[in-house]
């Protein structure tokens, strides 16, 4: 070919390399952040924690399904049947089917307090005996180390006698001895577990706080009355957790006292109430934390 035919051509080729060589690469796609993991924090308060069912209920109803799940005394109870997998309303066919004398087995040689361990049989029946860490959802029961006054957060081992420690009223129930420690009742150092949902991994936690200040009125019969003393002496306590919390849900329960079993009910029913009326600001905050993680995804 001659050599000016044979120029235009290799100058054509050059251009058209040039041209390829600096086409814009586009930026890399940042991923999408993790969802969000939601935690649910269950108080302790007897016969009261069956507003946690009411709350759960509507939770449920509004699309709104946590992720990890602690509990703290009557919380720990619910919480457990929950992170199982059971639903609201298999949980509250389970509650209505619940005969307090099941779980109350008092031992005089002990000075008449409850041993516990009916209360523990019966969540590991109900649980087909799964350990904690089997549970399908993740889950923490809180308790108190009785030697050392301090938090213990039950993760792992026997679901039912962990339920069952961070049950044990003090004075009402025999301390629950596990691998040479002893433990009581959860909220005496943690009425609200909002810090145990924290611990399990939870981005936001949603709290549900069933005690109640004081009303006047003089508590009835000795759980009613060392439950009321728990829950004075957990008052600051439940303050400074709930401070942690991204929403608190409050049952409107005067009226209902922590041995008043045959009011499930009315509680299922406050629960039901508060949490419906806590639905919009749960959404909200929901969305702002998940575009909060988008935009920082998005400037890395």
């Amino acid at each position: 070919m001659p050599l000016r035919r044979l120029l235009p051509l290799l100058a054509t080729l050059l251009l058209g390399a040039c041209t390829h060589a600096v086409k814009p690469v586009p930026p890399p796609v940042a991923p999408p952040p993790p969802p969000l993991k939601i935690g649910l924090a269950l108080g302790g308060g007897a016969a009261k924690g069956f507003a946690h069912i009411g709350v759960i209920k509507m939770l449920e109803a509004s699309g709104i399904h946590p992720d990890v799940v602690a509990g703290t005394s009557a919380g720990s109870v619910v919480g457990a049947l929950y992170a199982s997998g059971m639903d609201a309303f298999a949980l509250q066919q389970t509650a209505f089917g619940l005969d307090e004398a099941k779980i109350r087995d008092v031992r005089l040689f002990s000075g008449g307090l409850v041993q516990g361990q009916a209360l523990q049989d019966y969540v590991n029946q109900l649980l087909h005996k799964q350990p904690i860490e089997q549970l399908k959802h993740p889950f923490a029961a809180v308790a108190t180390e009785l030697e050392t006054g301090q938090r213990t957060v039950f993760v792992r081992g026997d679901t039912g006698r962990a339920v069952r420690a961070s049950s044990a009223v003090p004075g009402v129930f025999e301390p629950v001895e596990i691998r040479g420690r002893h433990y009581v009742d959860g909220g005496v150092v943690s009425p609200i577990p909002i810090d145990a949902a924290r611990q399990l991994g939870a981005d936001f936690v949603i709290a549900v706080d069933i005690s109640a200040a004081p009303d006047g009125n003089n508590p009835q019969g000795m759980v009613g009355i060392v439950g009321q003393s728990i829950t004075i002496m957990g008052r600051q306590l439940a303050a400074q957790e709930s401070a942690r919390a991204d929403v608190v849900i409050r049952p409107e329960l005067r009226g209902i006292g922590p041995t008043d079993f045959e009011q499930k009910n009315l509680a299922i029913l406050a629960g039901e109430k508060a949490a419906l009326a806590a639905i919009p600001a749960i959404r909200a905050k929901l969305a702002a934390l998940a575009a909060s993680r988008q935009a920082a995804t998005a400037t890395h």
